[in-house]
């Protein structure tokens, strides 16, 4: 077995578990459901934004410990404060180190579009996503057949959640559902957790023209970053880069400030 049939064989079996102990008519009576969500495709095309979303994990299976004992208010906060444009949380436990407290707390203290970084297999956890203040959600196409992951991307919609469809390979595209607003490319193959820095830059094209496109992990200087939004990316989602820092908030401060003296801006709107 891969890491990645490890992790989803975990993941059905927490779901039993979080259902018998907080049912779908409990999650529901959160004061999350009663908020309207914020818009993550709205925060990243906006010409004076980075388009960069920022991520708090403290551990990853191909990183193993990153960041143990990081504290999500202050990193979240943090990540605002520098320029990023939302955040993205891990709330698995038994591979990342997360939790839904995670999110709950970068939820209470930041203003931003917050996404739930998890391997969703199920409905509930789109319920549970909802309740815990999660703005949106991804869905790796990997873990599903095709008309499987339409099902989960028009329930999280129907709840008023913006969906982040993660493809890795050509194959992916197919599977994406036609009404897809947001597009990841992530560099990392799930199965080996290789990176191939090319792949981004060579399948952005794919993506159609009208859906917001964000390119994952592998992410490692302002060189990097120019490179990609050039190739045409409007998101930036950036974690071990940050994290891996004793101050991933002044880490990525410091990126931005990078990013300004190459006059990021100027250039995306020159490309408008």
């Amino acid at each position: 077995m891969t890491i990645l049939d490890h992790i989803v064989a975990n993941k059905y079996r927490e779901v039993e578990e979080h259902k018998s102990l907080h049912p779908v008519n409990v999650l529901e009576k959160s004061i999350f459901f009663r908020r309207r969500p914020l818009s993550l495709k709205d925060c990243l095309l906006p010409e004076d934004q980075f388009g960069i979303i920022a991520e708090f994990k403290r551990r990853s299976p191909s990183g193993g410990i990153i960041n143990e004992y990081a504290l999500a208010e202050k990193v979240c906060c943090e990540y605002i404060q520098a320029g990023s444009s939302a955040v993205s949380v891990l709330t698995d436990s038994k591979f990342f180190g997360g939790s839904s407290a995670d999110l709950m707390i970068a939820r209470k203290f930041n203003d931003c579009p917050v996404l739930c970084k998890d391997f969703i297999v199920d409905e509930y956890q789109i319920i549970e996503a909802r309740s815990i203040g999660a703005d949106a959600i991804l869905l790796i196409t990997g873990l599903h057949q095709p008309d499987r992951i339409e099902q989960l991307h028009k329930f999280a919609r129907s709840l008023d959640l913006e969906v982040l469809v993660e493809v890795h390979d050509e194959n992916d595209f197919s599977m994406i559902p036609h009404d897809a607003q947001l597009v990841g490319i992530n560099s990392r193959n799930l199965a080996s957790l290789r990176v191939d820095h090319e792949i981004l830059a060579r399948l952005v094209h794919l993506i159609p023209r009208d859906v917001v496109k964000v390119a994952e992990s592998g992410i490692k200087s302002p060189s990097d970053y120019l490179k990609l939004k050039n190739a045409g990316f409007n998101g930036f989602l950036i974690g071990e880069l940050f994290m891996n820092s004793p101050d991933p908030g002044k880490t990525c401060r410091t990126f931005i400030t990078e990013l300004k003296q190459f006059g990021v801006l100027s250039v995306k709107n020159e490309q408008n």
